[in-house]
């Protein structure tokens, strides 16, 4: 049965497979109104986030849509640091180095300071197959020790900060470049916020009234308002779900939520090619969510890697002539070209539209097939614990029947989502 939501709210990180499916979204208003969007940490600090996607309706024509800033970091950590995993396939700016935003787009902060910080972290040398070895993946690097805050050196002893989804002093927390002059340390997720003071907007127009300028608030009242009416559609990390349904647990049963993120059959696509990258950033939160009792719909590795985008879109985009094809046809150059370098074997015919197809299956849920279980993200690395990250099988599911079950999309109809998703494309170009 195919469904179509009269409503989306959106909470994203945007980089360049979200810019795409903000753009899908946009083309699809015979079938959704995208209500608002919710702006927070991920591929980008959640300041650079928001300023990606005001600039992106800005494109658009869609300055009516509202933005509002979320979580700024994850529920584990007090601070964080964008990735340089994330900048490889996002660029430094999340938008394949488009600069849609300005070069204003990013925060400021302090450093945090420590020579794991420094720039020598991001030598080529950082980011070769030899920090992939077996002895960086040893369950010591992510036990549950690790994620105190007497790990973090320097002079914030008393704050904890996520690089890419891995404390500092990880092996494996690369930050990107210059991220750390720019960490977010502001404020929890777990309160009421505003985000008039931190939020960035594109052409100096603010999209945020002070009024609902909370996005974990604002996803609540839609919640509340239109229960299952309403898609919360997920393409970052779980965390303003999360934080939604710890403010508010009456929304858990209401809520519909369709999730980029996981991955049940395939690697991973971090370091230790277990976990998915969103779910590394807070598999807490993801964990909590899992065992919500919401309705959620997992579009992970499973399915996003059967679709790829090839060079011939992104060309067929660039032909329109206009600044939105050129726009979506450097963000396909940027995603294809790194994807191909990370694997080639993978990715030859082009980049994965991760965000994308979550935003197409929001829209038509017969898009994939699912198999239903409970479902759980390990938060611990070890003896007995497994693989902080992976998202795997509750086995408490299997004698406990009444746990709640999420839908893990495993099969996909490829060939009609990327005919869908290039037409569409094509046309919101114009």
């Amino acid at each position: 049965m195919v469904q179509c939501p009269d409503r989306i709210i959106a909470s994203i990180d945007t980089g360049v497979d979200d810019a795409l499916a903000l753009a899908y979204l946009l083309g699809s208003t015979d079938e959704c109104e995208l209500g608002g969007v919710i702006a927070s940490y991920g591929n980008v600090d959640a300041n650079t986030a928001y300023a990606n996607t005001c600039a992106v309706l800005d494109l658009f024509g869609r300055a009516d849509i509202p933005v509002f800033l979320g979580s700024e970091h994850p529920s584990w950590a007090d601070a964080f640091i964008p990735d340089a995993g994330c900048a490889q396939f996002h660029g430094d700016d999340g938008l394949g180095n488009t600069r849609l935003a300005g070069s204003g787009a990013l925060a400021d902060g302090a450093c945090v300071p420590g020579d794991d910080m420094s720039g020598d972290d991001m030598s080529g040398d950082d980011m070769s197959g030899d920090d992939m070895s077996g002895d960086d993946m040893s369950g010591d690097d992510m036990s549950g020790d690790d994620m105190s805050g007497d790990d973090m050196s320097g002079d914030v002893p008393d704050e904890v900060v996520s690089v890419g989804g891995y404390l500092a002093g990880d092996v494996h927390a690369h930050p990107a470049l210059g991220a750390c002059s720019r960490v977010n340390r502001s404020r929890s997720v777990g309160h009421p916020q505003s985000a008039m003071p931190t939020a960035l907007a594109s052409g100096g127009k603010r999209r945020c009234s002070v009024d609902a300028a909370d996005g974990i608030e604002y996803l609540i009242e839609q919640v509340r308002e239109f229960g299952r009416d309403v898609t919360v559609l997920a393409t970052g990390p779980l965390t303003d779900v999360d934080a939604a349904i710890t403010r508010a647990p009456d929304i858990a049963s209401k809520l519909r939520l369709v999730m980029m993120g996981g991955t049940l059959t395939q690697p991973g696509n971090c370091w230790d090619a277990v976990a998915e990258t969103n779910i590394i950033q807070d598999p807490e939160a993801a964990n909590r969510v899992f065992h919500s009792g919401a309705d959620i719909t997992m579009v992970g590795l499973d399915v996003t890697h059967q679709c790829l985008l090839p060079q011939s879109a992104a060309d067929r985009w660039r032909a329109t002539g206009t600044k939105r094809g050129r726009f979506l046809a450097d963000l396909a150059d940027f995603s294809i070209k790194a994807n191909l370098e990370a694997d080639p074997a993978l990715f030859s015919g082009g980049m994965p539209l991760h965000d994308p197809l979550a935003a197409a299956v929001a829209l038509d849920s017969s898009l994939v097939d699912c198999f239903d279980l409970a479902l759980r993200a390990e938060t611990n690395t070890g003896d007995f614990n497994g693989v902080r990250g992976r998202t795997t099988g509750d086995p408490v599911g299997l004698v406990n029947h009444s746990m709640p079950h999420v839908h893990v999309a495993l099969g996909v109809d490829s060939e009609r989502f990327l005919d869908e998703f290039v037409e569409r494309m094509a046309e919101v170009c114009r």
